[in-house]
């Protein structure tokens, strides 16, 4: 089950007591995320999912790769917005064992998909697209998303495109990471 999630071996001891909550700010983030994972079966039924925005090294990974052990043994991934759009892509070259379709069809019959570093990407027509087709066959489906971004609202609507973001405005609550990073210098 491991496996099949994805979590990056970084995150895979991380849990809601592992987080350091030692502000308002951190302490709502981590009850948004643990309530997230405790109700997940009202939030499957309704396909509402999250959206962690903040400064890098501020806890976002931390707290989604928590929300998706905690749902385990469900069908959960993590996946950076570059390896979804590099596994679309894959599909395209000839000798490709996976059609875009099936790969498509993967990423929409998960649980839960968390996808981080969304905005680090080239930010290209085609990468647009291919971000609104997974998030549009999942709004579509009633499933649920887990997006990290560096990006602030604008940033974020300007990188997903607007038709994304309209459905996200509907479905994800903005959860914001407004404090500096906990890496050390």
């Amino acid at each position: 089950m491991l496996d099949a999630a994805a979590i990056p071996a970084r995150f895979l001891g991380s849990t809601f007591d592992t987080f350091i909550a030692d502000t308002d700010a951190k302490r709502h983030a981590l009850t948004v995320a643990r309530d997230y994972a405790e109700q997940f079966a009202d939030h499957a039924k309704r396909g509402t999912g999250l959206i962690f925005a903040g400064k890098p090294g501020t806890g976002k990974s931390h707290l989604a790769g928590a929300i998706l052990q905690a749902l385990l043994p469900r069908t959960v991934r993590y996946a950076t917005c570059m390896d979804m759009i590099r596994a679309v892509r894959e599909t395209w070259r000839r000798d490709s064992q996976k059609s875009e379709t099936q790969v498509l069809d993967y990423l929409e019959r998960l649980d839960l998909l968390a996808v981080d570093e969304v905005g680090m990407q080239y930010g290209t027509e085609a990468e647009q697209n291919i971000i609104f087709d997974v998030l549009d066959r999942r709004y579509r489906e009633v499933k649920p998303v887990v997006l990290l971004t560096n990006q602030n609202k604008a940033g974020f609507r300007d990188f997903v495109g607007e038709r994304t973001f309209d459905r996200l405005t509907e479905t994800a609550r903005w959860v914001p990471f407004d404090w500096d990073s906990h890496r050390p210098a």
